[in-house]
């Protein structure tokens, strides 16, 4: 049984697709669906999960993460190519769960109209939401957008293609 808040698991087909109930996926949950692993799985919780439609998830950055000890020494900065990888990753959380799609590997087709709007530093707390605006059989693109504090730090449009795994 998946670690949800509600009673049902994200496969079991007594969950509504329109709810608007918050579904928590803990850690061990994400990795059964992702195939990242450290130092690349940048999702540490999915905190809501709404069907077929979005997702939000928080990444805490630590200053232990690897990438700081070149990026850069005297001013730690998380790399942006990181943070919209982060925001793919919880994209990918929305892909896997639409029908059909469960076997699927997402991966990055394009990114389009993606902005960064302050740093992100050791200590933050990132709050990622994706939110599905178009799927096919072998294709997806969703809106990302990842805060710190209430603060936008980076959005923008991801594609995916969709491969078997």
């Amino acid at each position: 049984m998946s670690t949800l808040t509600e009673e049902t698991s994200l496969n079991s087909p007594e969950l509504d697709p329109d709810s608007a109930v918050s579904k928590i996926l803990m850690i061990e949950d994400i990795q059964k669906l992702l195939p990242h692993r450290y130092p690349f799985l940048l999702v540490d919780r999915i905190i809501d999960f709404v069907p077929n439609k979005s997702a939000t998830g928080i990444k805490n950055v630590t200053f232990n993460e690897p990438f700081f000890q070149g990026h850069f020494p005297t001013r730690p900065i998380m790399p942006g190519v990181l943070i919209v990888e982060a925001m793919a990753q919880v994209g990918g959380i929305v892909l896997r769960h639409l029908p059909g799609m469960e076997d699927q590997l997402s991966l990055f087709a394009g990114i389009d109209k993606v902005r960064f709007r302050r740093p992100v530093v050791p200590g933050d707390r990132l709050t990622i939401t994706t939110e599905l605006l178009v799927a096919r059989k072998r294709f997806g693109k969703m809106h990302g957008r990842a805060e710190v504090d209430g603060q936008l730090a980076c959005e923008g449009e991801l594609m995916f293609s969709l491969v078997n795994l």
